[in-house]
């Protein structure tokens, strides 16, 4: 298969001030980078969209706030096209912190969230929508809110929102709710 000529690209065009739209967003096509030593080039396949990428949008939000004419962020799975980085070839399959764009590059290090998130290959067993999902972080903040926070015992009832997002819980930003209904 032969590797396109563009990159497509969703870009940060300015920040929210009230509720996000298309406006906040612009659409931009650049050549596909190259990777360096110690890089590897994915071919993004699926990308998560969680709430809390909007705080990602935001001012004052540290490390991980996208500039202004920066590409859109977000857990993804891909494969890799081309790899200077040891320990990562041609074909792997691997979840990271990629951008909204067809290709991206990375170092497989940690991204800039807190907690470090680093590139990690998907077990071939694993598909890659599977790891952006359920074995993802809102499907492991759902699992883990589940048994270690809510601890739920038969007879009670709860619910999970998934308007709430899942990054909350692995930003160690989790509230505990527990009910039960009749």
């Amino acid at each position: 298969m032969t590797k396109p000529d563009t990159n497509r690209q969703w870009l940060l065009a300015k920040r929210p001030t009230g509720r996000v739209g298309l406006e906040n967003y612009r659409w931009a096509e650049s050549p596909i980078p190259s990777p360096k030593e110690g890089q590897v080039l994915v071919r993004n396949l699926w990308l998560s969209l969680d709430p809390t990428q909007i705080l990602f949008t935001m001012e004052g939000v540290g490390a991980y706030a996208i500039p202004i004419g920066g590409v859109m962020r977000s857990i993804a799975s891909g494969r890799i096209v081309e790899s200077q980085l040891s320990g990562f070839a041609p074909g792997d399959l691997v979840q990271g912190f990629f951008g909204w764009e067809d290709y991206s590059l990375s170092d497989g290090g940690p991204s800039p969230m807190p907690d470090d998130l680093p590139m990690l290959k998907i077990p071939p067993d694993v598909s890659p929508e599977l790891a952006v999902g359920t074995l993802g972080i809102t499907g492991m903040a759902a699992y883990f809110g589940t048994i270690d926070v809510a601890k739920p015992k038969p007879g009670e009832t709860f619910v999970v929102s998934s308007a709430a997002g899942g990054w909350d819980l692995w930003l160690g930003k989790s509230q505990r709710f527990r009910g039960s209904a009749s």
